[in-house]
């Protein structure tokens, strides 16, 4: 039987990626005292990587696929395929961004103030690459984590990865300048695409996992609606393509179903009743494939 071994992120994105999985309809198991998940489908295996070292760990063959933040593929220069962009994170639903930042009180407002200073950062690479489009020399320094805490003592900048920037504010540091904005990507090993099998698996899950996001904020309606006022409940439903409309076995009834944003279902609700539609049901949606 064959097999892909899939890479999960371990750390900050690692139990929104067990979330999204669940959706899409694998149950993955981790243990703390194992690297190795156990995932409810036979052709797929499990490991534990760090986001960091995704990127070259699947280039090497040693993962057919895994997840993995854009910023780091390319800190890495990694040969892989990208399969798709998956908008997804620990808190919310929108881009990382890789910024430089300084204490409030620091007189560095730019980039050509970074002239002989020391920059912590965990993106040495892409903080280099920002230094040498500016023209700009400043020593750069490796950071092995609680990056926040060390300006203005043990840094005179940092380069870190922020979601809200709440982090930042709360040691006291303002964001100067944006590197880059960074998605999780879905990659494969370019062999294993070749393969017959492998390649087919791959385009499953990343199907699947498209669909479970597009998914996301969205609920379905369900409801009856005499004849008469059809035209005007209809008029109140933004659908996803245009609302199914069914003949009930009751002459004069339709049943209509549709997909709404779920944000503006407490509204519209009410206001379908108003124009004559009965029975109306809510339920969410796990997936969506377009």
């Amino acid at each position: 039987m064959g097999k892909i071994i899939l890479g999960i992120p371990k750390g900050s994105l690692e139990q929104s990626t067990v979330n999204m999985f669940a959706k899409a309809g694998y149950t993955i198991s981790i243990s703390s005292r194992s690297y190795f998940p156990t995932i409810d489908d036979d052709e797929i295996e499990c490991m534990l990587i760090r986001a960091q070292e995704m990127s070259r760990y699947v280039e090497k063959g040693i993962l057919d696929c895994g997840l993995t933040g854009h910023d780091w593929i390319e800190e890495n220069g990694s040969d892989v395929a990208e399969i798709c962009e998956l908008v997804y994170g620990k808190i919310g639903r929108k881009p990382l961004r890789w910024v430089l930042a300084v204490p409030n009180s620091s007189s560095i407002a730019g980039p050509a103030d970074l002239e002989g200073k020391l920059i912590a950062t965990e993106a040495v690479g892409m903080t280099r690459r920002y230094l040498a489009k500016h023209g700009v020399n400043a020593q750069v320094e490796f950071s092995w984590g609680a990056t926040e805490v060390k300006p203005p003592r043990l840094a005179d900048a940092i380069v870190e990865i922020t979601e809200t920037g709440s982090s930042l504010k709360a040691n006291d540091l303002k964001i100067i300048d944006t590197l880059c904005e960074s998605t999780t990507r879905f990659i494969a090993n370019k062999e294993s695409v070749k393969d017959e099998f492998k390649k087919a698996k791959i385009e499953q899950l990343s199907m699947l996992l498209k669909a479970v996001l597009a998914a996301e904020h969205k609920a379905a309606l369900m409801l009856n609606v005499r004849d008469a006022d059809l035209q005007a409940v209809l008029d109140l439903l933004p659908a996803l393509e245009c609302p199914t409309v069914s003949n009930l076995a009751e002459d004069g009834w339709y049943a209509v179903n549709t997909i709404i944003d779920s944000d503006s279902v407490r509204d519209l609700i009410p206001k379908l009743s108003s124009a004559g539609a009965r029975g109306i049901v809510e339920y969410p949606l796990n997936k969506i494939v377009y």
